[in-house]
């Protein structure tokens, strides 16, 4: 149990620099805030989700005494605990009553990939609910916080004016669904490297999974139809709706992305077509609809299941 306390305290002091790092304003303060979770994510899948426990709850506590007592719950409820609950999920297992290696069923890869997307979607909309108390609070505080931004960015002494009023009107639409995007993205990829160092380090108390093979529970496409159903409600309701139909798009592009991995095994110049897929992905952005609608294709019609068997087992090694 010391070395869990031990353990969960380091990785808590690394979280809280890490966070802490975005005063500084430089680009790289940037990245190192967006790393944040990694030392919680790594304590609990290195040791034990209760290292990564006290590691959230020191951060959110050291994070209180330099910027104030609200922090403890922000930080806490916006990274610590969903790093924690994640690496929680990520040691589920039960035996298999089979002989080693699959001696244990671990909870599945897809379904974290959803949970992700899920209190990625959370942490949007609870910091849009703590702009103001009510509905109509929040949105004004919103705004008013957009407004206070573009106003100091007319005074800075480059670029052209802007229309005050329509660039809000634009931001209060756009920002919500970005920031679940980014929070979505980064919290994946903050999972996908704590496996990998635990992995390297021999710590790892689970396989690597196949993410390639890795596929959504059943509810995932209801959940994202529901969402986007709410989002054409007015006011706060519609836009959580739409802050979780966007975290759930972009697990749907990582699962596009994992057909994609599959379905293009064995083809000529396969890095070349991949390489060329994260690229226009990462400078155009829009190419993603064609991997959200090839990861729902797949949820609905197998389709790497139909590849498969079109391709037939693989050849035996002589």
């Amino acid at each position: 149990m010391t070395q869990l306390v031990l353990i969960g305290i380091g990785a808590g002091a690394a979280t809280a620099l890490l966070f802490a790092s975005v005063a500084s304003g430089s680009l790289i303060s940037v990245l190192l805030f967006y790393l944040a979770p990694l030392p919680i994510l790594i304590a609990a899948l290195g040791w034990s989700h209760w290292a990564g426990l006290i590691a959230a709850v020191f951060a959110s506590a050291g994070l209180a005494v330099v910027f104030g007592s609200f922090m403890f719950l922000a930080f806490l409820l916006g990274i610590g605990l969903p790093a924690w609950w994640l690496g929680y999920l990520a040691l589920l297992g039960r035996p298999t009553g089979q002989p080693a290696p699959n001696d244990m069923e671990w909870y599945p890869a897809g379904s974290l990939v959803v949970w992700v997307a899920i209190l990625g979607a959370l942490i949007v909309i609870a910091a849009l609910i703590n702009f103001g108390a009510g509905e109509g609070d929040s949105r004004n505080a919103m705004r008013n916080a957009i407004e206070r931004m573009l106003r100091m960015q007319m005074r800075a002494p480059k670029g052209p004016p802007l229309d005050i009023n329509r660039t809000v009107e634009i931001l209060m639409v756009v920002l919500p669904p970005a920031a679940a995007v980014v929070t979505t993205i980064t919290n994946t990829l903050n999972l996908w490297l704590a496996g990998r160092i635990v992995s390297v380090s021999g710590r790892m108390k689970r396989p690597l999974p196949d993410l390639s093979a890795m596929r959504f529970p059943p509810y995932a496409p209801l959940l994202t139809g529901a969402a986007l159903a709410v989002s054409f409600l007015p006011g706060m309701v519609g836009t959580a709706g739409l802050v979780l139909a966007t975290a759930m798009l972009v697990a749907f592009a990582i699962l596009g992305l994992a057909v994609l991995h599959t379905i293009t095994r064995g083809v000529n110049a396969r890095m070349l077509l991949l390489g060329s897929v994260y690229a226009s992905v990462i400078v155009m952005l829009w190419p993603a609809l064609f991997l959200i609608l090839l990861g729902l294709a797949d949820t609905a019609l197998d389709i790497r299941g139909r590849v498969a068997g079109r391709r037939g087992p693989p050849t035996p090694s002589t």
